[in-house]
């Protein structure tokens, strides 16, 4: 059977039992059914792992702590997704798949063919959720280290941090746009191989032609995947695919 990989909020360096939160202790317990004796795998998102075993079975489960594995995982291309909100449950599938694929943090944007309204207690639950949904990703995919999904902003917002925040930096700056001709193999070419990309993908519907105008100006480069036109939830699994494949490690 397979050893679940349980994530603790709490740090687990220098410790040799802990206590789990609420909804740990609930999957271990309720949904994978685990009694005392069964081992697990334990990770506080700061790199590697710890050996662990189930002490108690209980609303909030004791585990005590064995040898710990500096296993990272990570890649050693430095990937941030910015991506415009979209409706439903795609959103939450892209948060899980670029993290499973290894991106490093991802910026939820509000773009002009956003349709997705957030606000307030709504905003912070949404969140929190998008949050959870990139620890479960990890304790899926053995990552050891959790993606940060931050705060959504406005899209121009997003644009002018960048621009200061990796002026002149090694990070390759890119904004999907089937209607150009660029493809990776000529950024390389231009660029060389970069130490980290940033990712810019609309929502449904695709980024202004404005909007895509405003990101060429502020350093991005335009990127085609190829002939055909994605949609919001395909785009970022194929391009941060053919990225760790490009310059990553896959």
């Amino acid at each position: 059977m397979r050893i679940p990989r349980i994530f603790s909020a709490e740090p687990l360096a220098g410790k040799s039992e802990v206590q789990l939160d609420e909804a740990a202790s609930r999957h271990l317990v309720k949904v994978l059914r685990l009694g005392p004796g069964r081992p697990l795998v334990l990770f506080d998102g700061a790199g590697g792992e710890y050996q662990a075993e189930l002490l108690e079975a209980g609303k909030k489960a004791r585990v005590t702590l064995g040898d710990y594995t500096a296993e990272d995982r990570q890649s050693p291309l430095a990937i941030t997704l910015a991506i415009g909100i979209s409706r439903g449950d795609r959103f939450d599938w892209v948060i899980q798949k670029a993290t499973e694929l290894g991106v490093q943090a991802i910026q939820p944007l509000f773009t002009e063919r956003c349709e997705v309204k957030l606000t307030g207690d709504r905003l912070q639950k949404k969140l929190g959720q998008w949050q959870q949904i990139a620890i479960s990703a990890c304790e899926q995919s053995a990552r050891n280290r959790v993606p940060q999904v931050l705060p959504p902003v406005k899209l121009p917002q997003f644009l002018d941090t960048a621009e200061k925040d990796l002026d002149g930096g090694d990070t390759l700056k890119l904004v999907l746009h089937h209607r150009t001709e660029e493809t990776l193999a000529n950024l390389e070419q231009q660029y060389g191989r970069p130490q980290a990309a940033l990712l810019l993908v609309g929502p449904e519907g695709g980024l202004s032609a404005e909007e895509i105008a405003l990101a060429l100006g502020r350093g991005f480069h335009a990127l085609r995947l190829g002939p055909r036109v994605l949609r919001t939830e395909t785009a970022p699994v194929a391009a941060l695919s053919v990225l760790q494949f490009q310059w990553g490690d896959f």
